[in-house]
C-alpha cells in the first residue's frame, strides 16, 4: 500500500510539474510578443471570428468586465478594432488588425516550432499510450470535480 501511495504521489508530482512547465511556456510565448496569457487567449478566440465577449467570459468563468478590460488593452495595442455587427447593430465585433494577425501567426509559429522540438522525436506508441492515459485521467478528474463537495465532520 505504501509503495502504491509513493507511485501515486510521484505521478501527481509529475502532472503538477508538467502543468507548471506548460504555463511557464505559455507565459514566455505571450511575453515574446508583448502580451499576457489572458490577452493571448482572447486574441486567439477573436481570430476564430466567432467571438462573443459574454460567452467567452462565461466559458472562462470570469466576469464580462475582465474581458472588457482585456479588449481595451488589445485595442490600445492596435491588435484589434471595434466594429458594429452588420447582422445585429446591438453587438460589437472585434476583427484583428494586420498587426493582430501578424502577432497571432507569430505565436502559432513559435508554438509549432516548440511542439516539433519537444514532441516529434518521441516514440509514437508512447505518445499514443500517454494520450490515452491523459484522456482517461482527465475524464476521472472531470467526473470527480463534478461531484458535490463533502463537508468534513
Amino acid at each position: 500500500m505504501e509503495s502504491e501511495n509513493r507511485e501515486i504521489e510521484a505521478a501527481i508530482e509529475s502532472v503538477g510539474r508538467l502543468t507548471d512547465l506548460f504555463q511557464r511556456r505559455r507565459t514566455q510565448l505571450a511575453r515574446g510578443v508583448g502580451l499576457t496569457v489572458q490577452q493571448w487567449r482572447v486574441l486567439e478566440e477573436i481570430s476564430t471570428e466567432h467571438f462573443l465577449p459574454s460567452l467567452f467570459a462565461r466559458e472562462r468563468e470570469c466576469t464580462p468586465a475582465a474581458i472588457s478590460k482585456i479588449l481595451r488593452q488589445l485595442l490600445g495595442k492596435e491588435l484589434i478594432r471595434a466594429a458594429i455587427s452588420s447582422k445585429d447593430g446591438r453587438q460589437r465585433r472585434y476583427p484583428l488588425t494586420a498587426e493582430g494577425r501578424r502577432v497571432i501567426e507569430q505565436l502559432r509559429s513559435e508554438r509549432r516550432r516548440a511542439i516539433r522540438a519537444i514532441w516529434s522525436n518521441l516514440p509514437g506508441e508512447e505518445l499514443t499510450r500517454f494520450a490515452r492515459f491523459a484522456g482517461e485521467l482527465g475524464d476521472r478528474l472531470e467526473r470527480f470535480a463534478d461531484q458535490p463537495t463533502r463537508k468534513d465532520p
